[in-house]
């Protein structure tokens, strides 16, 4: 492959596209033909240039598009229109003439689909083995799996052929093929973003899940995508609120951990682990046992009849047409009785119960994303028994309606790649996915299986959702008196960054505790401030909070963002006193301790004559 937008992440794909866009249709089309020229069991159908064209079309100059001409892969069990879907299953194949839902947004978005993505059948199993395209390798090492079933959108991504792709997940076929490709993989919570236009798995729990280089990549398409869909059943109304995870978070892990034999991944986890407790995390060792129970059901209960409900009508007219081990598994659903489902489903609901209380005790759960990487060879030996191996950590995810980030750790000693997977309660996926930029810049990793460095652009440029950011100056700092008024309204500390040059800082009078005040001036200095995102729920009940002469306004940083932050009226000047030579207001307390000998405690509760 020598076509050199390998490995561009969305914004490289999007600045390009935006500088030159006379040169969209060269760049995508000088892709296609590289994909094209030799076989690769990732693709199961390139599109054609006229279908690129076509595409290419529906937003012709529409530059500001935020995935204008950026290329994707989809995986073959989600419809694009007038391409042939085929889950794997040739004789099943059919050709949609309206796109998925989900496919459907990212195209007004700008988006391109580059090609349909190979998958184990019918998205029945973890291991990227079980389709008649033939086996994707892993992109470390090509004697080892790929995993699945999402294993050909898994595949494209850690190559970097494209920046991002959808996958499906039912049991852990958007988090298993990141983990063991070193790229991310998001699973959404169930209903985020709508199924409409997918070959169910089991339709009540299939998600639409996004691999990307980056973690931001993936939350960009994953909010694009997202919104109610009335035509789709299981579509949620995402609720107003939402919330982060403390500087120092709580992650529960399991109380024992089965590796199958698989010793290098018991030593990258344990190495894991080390750099979490490094980062300040409390690790909480949690019992597992009705996660596994849960996990258990998937395959081992009558929920394998849902799978039957999807495709039974084919597997009875052409079952010899399918996989074997596929068809095995499916076809287990007569096993089962209508009795027998309903008490799956009271068990269900029971252990669900117990899960979310043993996850209040701890803001996330943290897990291998599989615990083992086997050969395509150990696959082939016993193909039901290592899959459900790699389900240790995944199969229960969706039955418990969790949502799950599944993210690279390290390399391990043998060079293979070692993820970790997120696990939080419904609707913690942003939670989820500011924790992991924290957890990401602290890597030097590469993106996916390519040899370009991960950026350390994993911030947040603004606030998400339902948050506010705010500029704090003063007695709201960390470690400050007020401090707590934030974080007992569920803020949660961003970065510390600077004004820009045009403000003046003062100690004002008569203040308890002391607080400074932050008055635009020609003559200014930038001034340190920390930056905080607030539910905007809890933002009224904080400004009620402020005093005369203070107030909340719009300030401007050093980098031309404004955000909401203190500001003081100047009649409250007379008889302050300006500190602005000190850039803030931690430096001042310090002067104070300086010439006292007063702590720093002493000196931020004091007050001013």
């Amino acid at each position: 492959m020598t076509t050199h937008t390998i490995g561009w992440t969305i914004a490289e794909w999007r600045e390009e596209n935006r500088n030159q866009p006379e040169g969209v249709r060269e760049r995508l089309l000088a892709l296609r033909a590289e994909l094209a020229k030799a076989a690769d069991p990732a693709w199961i159908y390139i599109a054609t240039a006229e279908e690129i064209d076509q595409q290419l079309k529906q937003f012709a100059g529409a530059t500001d598009l935020p995935l204008f001409g950026v290329p994707f892969a989809v995986k073959d069990n989600i419809d694009v229109a007038d391409m042939p879907t085929t889950a794997a299953c040739p004789p099943f194949s059919y050709v949609p003439h309206a796109d998925a839902a989900s496919v459907a947004k990212l195209r007004a978005a700008g988006a391109v689909v580059l090609g349909k993505t190979n998958l184990d059948q019918f998205a029945t199993g973890l291991v990227g083995t079980r389709s008649p395209y033939g086996v994707v390798p892993n992109t470390f090492d090509g004697r080892y799996i790929s995993g699945g079933s999402s294993s050909g959108s898994a595949s494209v991504v850690a190559r970097g052929l494209v920046p991002f792709s959808l996958g499906t997940d039912t049991a852990g076929s958007g988090r298993v093929p990141a983990g063991f490709n070193n790229i991310v993989g998001l699973k959404p919570t169930k209903g985020r973003i709508s199924a409409r236009g997918v070959v169910p798995a089991c339709r009540s729990l299939d998600c639409v899940s996004v691999f990307a280089l980056t973690l931001s990549d993936a939350d960009a398409v994953a909010n694009l995508m997202s919104g109610f869909d009335p035509e789709d059943i299981y579509s949620r109304r995402a609720p107003v609120s939402a919330r982060y995870f403390p500087n120092k978070p709580r992650l529960g892990i399991p109380t024992n951990t089965e590796w199958f034999g698989d010793t290098a991944s018991s030593a990258a986890w344990h190495s894991t682990l080390k750099d979490f407790a490094a980062m300040g995390v409390e690790l909480v060792p949690v019992d597992f046992a009705p996660m596994f129970e849960l996990a258990s059901l998937l395959y081992g209960g009558p929920w394998v009849a849902e799978r039957y409900a999807a495709v039974g009508d084919f597997l009875e007219s052409s079952g010899e047409q399918m996989n074997p081990v596929v068809r095995k598994i499916i076809g287990q659903a007569t096993q089962f009785s209508s009795a027998d489902t309903f008490h799956a489903e009271y068990r269900r609901a029971e252990l669900t119960r117990l899960i979310h209380a043993r996850m209040a005790a701890v803001d996330a759960l943290l897990v291998p994303t599989a615990p083992r990487l086997p050969t395509i060879d150990q696959v082939e030996a016993d193909p039901i028994g290592v899959n459900s191996q790699l389900g240790t950590y995944t199969n229960f995810v969706n039955l418990a309606d969790c949502s799950a980030l599944a993210l690279p750790a390290q390399i391990r000693s043998d060079g293979l790649p070692f993820g970790i997977t997120l696990i939080a309660a419904a609707w913690q996926d942003a939670a989820l996915v500011e924790f992991g930029r924290r957890w990401l810049n602290t890597r030097q990793l590469k993106l996916g299986a390519t040899a370009r460095a991960t950026p350390l652009t994993q911030s947040c440029p603004e606030a998400p959702a339902g948050h506010v950011r705010l500029a704090v100056v003063g007695a709201h700092l960390s470690g400050m008196p007020l401090n707590y008024q934030l974080t007992e309204r569920h803020a949660r500390l961003v970065e510390s960054t600077f004004t820009a040059d045009h403000y003046r800082l003062y100690a004002l009078a008569g203040t308890t505790p002391p607080k400074p005040g932050l008055v635009r001036a020609k003559d200014g200095s930038e001034i340190v401030v920390e930056l905080w995102d607030m539910p905007v729920e809890n933002f009224g009940s904080f400004v009620a909070l402020i005093p005369p002469p203070l107030g909340i306004g719009t300030l401007t940083l050093h980098d031309n963002r404004q955000v909401k932050g203190f500001i003081c009226e100047s009649a409250a000047l007379e008889g302050s006193v300006d500190i602005t030579e000190f850039g803030g207001w931690k430096a001042y307390l310090q002067s104070l301790h300086n010439k006292t000998g007063d702590s720093l405690d002493q000196a931020h509760t004091g007050s001013f004559a």
